[in-house]
C-alpha cells in the first residue's frame, strides 16, 4: 500500500478523501466509494498503487481522441476501483466486480517500469484508461512525471469528476483527457450513483482553460439520455466552451446490467451529429459505428484526416495542426518527429 496524497485527517481516526468530487468520508478500516483507497488507522492508503492490469498499446484514435496525435499508439493503464457505478459500464469486472484479495493478487509494476515499457515497445506515450484514472491518481502523476522526462505523452479517459484540486496537480503533466458528459442531471444521479453533472461540466472548464487538449464523450442509451433536448444541452454546452472542441456521439450495445436497453438506432446518431452542427460545432463525430470518421476543415471543407477504422491519413495537416489549403489552425496536437509505432 502506498499512502495517498489527496486527503486530510479528521476526528476520530477518521479522513476525507480529496481526489474527487465525492470527498469520501472514511471511517478506520474502510474504503471510499471506489474501493481502493483505505483507511488505516487514520492514513489514507492507495491499495492499487504499482498494480496495473494492463500494458496495452492502443491507437490514440479508441480513447477516442481525434485531434491529439492522430497515428500514434499509446500504452495503456488501468488498475481496479471506480467512482461511478454506472450499470451499463463495459469494464465492470475491473470497475466494480472485484475484491481486495484480486488487487493484492496483481504482480506490482512501478512508474519507471510502465515508461520503460512504453519507449522499448516505440509508443508515443501513455494512457490512463479503462477504469477512472483518478482512483488512482498518485500512481498515475508519479508515472506522468516520468513520462514527461522522456518526452512521452499523457492522456486520460476520464467521467470528470475530479477534484479541483487533483485537477491543479494533473495539469502540470497532462497533455489531453477525454471526458465522457453522459447526460442530465436525472442521468447522472439516476445511472452513475447520484453525481452532480455540475461538476463534471466544471472539471470539463477547468482542463481546457489549463491548456489540456479536452474532447468530450456522450453515449447515446435509448430512454435515457437520448431525446433532442438533452442532445442540445450537451452540444450547447461544449460549444460554449470552444466551438473547436471535439464532441463524439457513441452508441450503446446492450451491457452488464443493461442487457435489456436496446442498441442506439442509427437515427439516433444521426439526429445527434446534425443537433451539434445546429450548435456551430465544427468536429463532431460518431462511434462504435463507421460513419462521420474524417476530419474536414472547418473554412475551406477539404477532407484533412481520413479514418477507416484504426487506420488513419494525415492528409492535408500540416505540423503545426493547420490546413494545408487554407492554413485554416484545426487545434489537431501533432508530433513533429513520432516514434515508430507497432
Amino acid at each position: 500500500m502506498k499512502e495517498a496524497r489527496f486527503y486530510k485527517k479528521l476526528p476520530q481516526a477518521f479522513v476525507q478523501c480529496t481526489a474527487c468530487n465525492r470527498f469520501c468520508r472514511i471511517a478506520n478500516n474502510s474504503t471510499g466509494f471506489c474501493r481502493v483507497r483505505k483507511n488505516v488507522n487514520g492514513t489514507l492508503y492507495s491499495l492499487v498503487y504499482n498494480k496495473t492490469l494492463t500494458l496495452t498499446a492502443d491507437p490514440i484514435e479508441k480513447k477516442p481522441l481525434f485531434h491529439f496525435m492522430p497515428g500514434t499508439y499509446c500504452n495503456s493503464i488501468s488498475t481496479y476501483g471506480c467512482n461511478f457505478s454506472c450499470p451499463f459500464c463495459q469494464n465492470h469486472d475491473i470497475s466494480q466486480d472485484f475484491t481486495e484479495k484480486d488487487i493484492e493478487a496483481v504482480q506490482e509494476t512501478t512508474p519507471e517500469q510502465i515508461v520503460e515499457n512504453t519507449i522499448e515497445r516505440g509508443l508515443e506515450g501513455i494512457a490512463y484508461t479503462y477504469v477512472e484514472p483518478t482512483v488512482f491518481i498518485e500512481y498515475a502523476i508519479d508515472t506522468m512525471k516520468l513520462a514527461k522526462k522522456e518526452k512521452l505523452y499523457n492522456v486520460w479517459v476520464s467521467n470528470g469528476y475530479m477534484s479541483e484540486q487533483a485537477i491543479g496537480k494533473l495539469a502540470k503533466y497532462l497533455d489531453a483527457a477525454n471526458i465522457d458528459l453522459k447526460g442530465d442531471a436525472k442521468f447522472y444521479k439516476k445511472l452513475c450513483g447520484n453525481v452532480n453533472v455540475e461538476l463534471v461540466k466544471k472539471s470539463i472548464q477547468l482542463l481546457y482553460k489549463k491548456r489540456v487538449h479536452v474532447e468530450v464523450t456522450n453515449l447515446i442509451v435509448p430512454g435515457y439520455n437520448d431525446n433532442a433536448d438533452q442532445i442540445r444541452e450537451v452540444a450547447s454546452f461544449v460549444a460554449s466552451i470552444d466551438k473547436g472542441m471535439v464532441l463524439h456521439f457513441s452508441r450503446f450495445f446492450p451491457h452488464y446490467k443493461m442487457l435489456d436497453t436496446p442498441v442506439t438506432p442509427l437515427t439516433t446518431l444521426r439526429q445527434a451529429y446534425s443537433i451539434a452542427k445546429q450548435q456551430g460545432l465544427h468536429h463532431v463525430y460518431l462511434g462504435n459505428v463507421p460513419e462521420a470518421q474524417n476530419t474536414y476543415c472547418p473554412k475551406c471543407g477539404s477532407l484533412v484526416i481520413e479514418r477507416e477504422g484504426y487506420t488513419v491519413m494525415l492528409l492535408a495537416l500540416d505540423k503545426r495542426g493547420r490546413c494545408k489549403h487554407c492554413g485554416y489552425d484545426l487545434g489537431i496536437k501533432v508530433r513533429e518527429s513520432q516514434r515508430t509505432s507497432i
